[in-house]
């Protein structure tokens, strides 16, 4: 199936179910619908970052610190988290990801917008990810991913989640 033709649950701003609409659609017109981060780390603790193809019909060819994407019909956000990061890490057995926090995203230029749940797994298991969504990875430490968040281009809603996750385990609200 055409990823424009997949179709999603449209929500309000309490996330709240209003209808459905193709993901293409969904997209054109600003729908609010729902997406699902997952912060995959390895035995060791490093993160798992990636290089999005330049297919992708969000973000092509940028960074991303999160695997995951958009909940489907009648999914749930724990479903998708999981049916994701399988997915997109090419692995089957995953635990299945500890959900962290939501939020509405909403993209700098207020056009776009989504509720984001933000998960978090351990994946011990070798990763072979999927190449029509990962076009470079590989595991990052905190200190490593840290000095790239300058350097490299990245999702605006992965980028927000992470700064959100981050400002979480920092009782000040910096990392």
């Amino acid at each position: 199936m055409n990823p424009a033709e997949e179709i999603l649950d449209v929500v309000d701003e309490n996330d709240e179910v209003v209808g459905q609409a193709p993901r293409g659609e969904t997209y054109a017109a600003g729908l609010i619908h729902r997406c699902a981060f997952v912060l995959v780390r390895d035995a060791g603790g490093r993160v798992f970052v990636h290089r999005r193809t330049p297919t992708k019909l969000v973000f092509p060819s940028l960074y991303d610190m999160f695997v995951g994407g958009v909940v489907g019909a009648g999914e749930s956000y724990d479903d998708a988290a999981l049916r994701e990061a399988e997915e997109e890490l090419g692995v089957s057995g995953l635990p299945r990801p500890t959900p962290l926090f939501r939020f509405l995203y909403r993209s700098p230029e207020g056009v776009a917008r989504w509720w984001s749940a933000v998960y978090e797994v351990r994946c011990e298991l070798p990763v072979r990810p999927q190449v029509e969504e990962v076009a470079w990875h590989g595991f990052l430490t905190d200190e490593e991913l840290a000095g790239r968040l300058e350097e490299w281009e990245w999702v605006p809603d992965g980028l927000a989640a992470y700064e959100l996750l981050r400002a979480r385990h920092d009782p000040r609200g910096s990392a």
